[in-house]
């Protein structure tokens, strides 16, 4: 067992997080918790997507958003990006990645897109193509990697297909997603492994949800993969619109601490960061959803 000793986290929560919040969250709040991320030492954050109002409206303020942040040279700023219309709309805010995604499930695929999962990544070879030429970095998310809520479980093959199909199409690093929460570790691995056919070890990434308690045992499962990229959400913001049940990702704060627990570093102050995800939850009117978080403010009060 080979543990990294550097873990880089992209923290998700100004998009992922966001994005299914019923309230409008005002575009100056969001800057503010870019501002604050950035300021806890987050080197890489997922801060809007491009896609149409009418399908999401809590990301109208794309724009507003990403000229908004005072940006830091060496922090990376990605955007989701679902088709070429997105993209050109988001060329225009200088987004140092995009992120495309695809589902490891048709049904998922055909909920979420409409679409098959191969006519999905026709959709987005262009997309890639152009972000490529343009020298913009391109992630691809791969959604419900383990388990999806209309499928049930999902075998590692077609894990394989999607990664090969992204690698196919130009995408340069891929996450694997466990979506709705049901993966536990050997099932992660799996999934990892499938992933690992098509991108080198420093080209994925984990990204787990919560729902049945898993997160930090899938983290640790991929840890001792050699993974050492992992997505994650401040305060445990977001969930799926397509996945019901599925409660959000894994807390950030959760994560930093599992990793320095372990002598592991990322570059993360865990106090401004629990100051972060307080803040953000104060804002939405409710505690923070993470356990670290909680138990940390909670001792500062005492």
């Amino acid at each position: 067992m080979k543990l990294p000793y550097l873990v880089q986290l992209v923290e998700v929560g100004p998009r992922d997080g966001l994005q299914n919040e019923k309230q409008p969250v005002p575009a100056a709040t969001k800057i503010e918790l870019v501002q604050r991320l950035q300021a806890a030492g987050l080197k890489e954050i997922e801060v809007t997507s491009y896609v149409s109002p009418k399908w999401v409206p809590q990301m109208a303020d794309n724009h507003a958003v990403m000229s908004g942040i005072a940006r830091v040279d060496d922090v990376r700023y990605s955007v989701l990006t679902p088709n070429l219309k997105g993209y050109e709309a988001a060329v225009a805010d200088k987004p140092d990645e995009i992120v495309v995604f695809g589902a490891a499930s048709e049904a998922f695929s055909q909920k979420n897109i409409n679409c098959s999962i191969a006519e999905s990544i026709e959709r987005f070879a262009p997309v890639v193509q152009a972000a490529l030429a343009a020298g913009i970095a391109v992630r691809g998310a791969m959604s419900c990697t383990v388990g999806c809520p209309y499928e049930g479980e999902i075998s590692p093959e077609r894990v394989g297909y999607l990664a090969g199909l992204m690698k196919g199409i130009g995408v340069q690093r891929v996450d694997v997603a466990d979506t709705i929460g049901v993966g536990t570790p050997r099932k992660v691995q799996a999934a990892m492994e499938a992933a690992l056919k098509h991108f080198d070890i420093d080209h994925v990434s984990g990204h787990f949800h919560d729902t049945y308690g898993q997160a930090l045992s899938n983290t640790l499962a991929a840890l001792e993969m050699g993974v050492w990229n992992f997505q994650s959400s401040v305060a445990g913001l977001g969930g799926c619109p397509y996945a019901k049940g599925a409660t959000g990702n894994v807390a950030t704060e959760d994560v930093v601490y599992l990793l320095h627990g372990m002598g592991i570093d990322t570059g993360i102050d865990l106090d401004a960061l629990v100051d972060a995800g307080a803040w953000i939850s104060e804002q939405l009117g409710r505690p923070t959803g993470s356990r670290v978080a909680r138990a940390l403010l909670a001792k500062r009060a005492g």
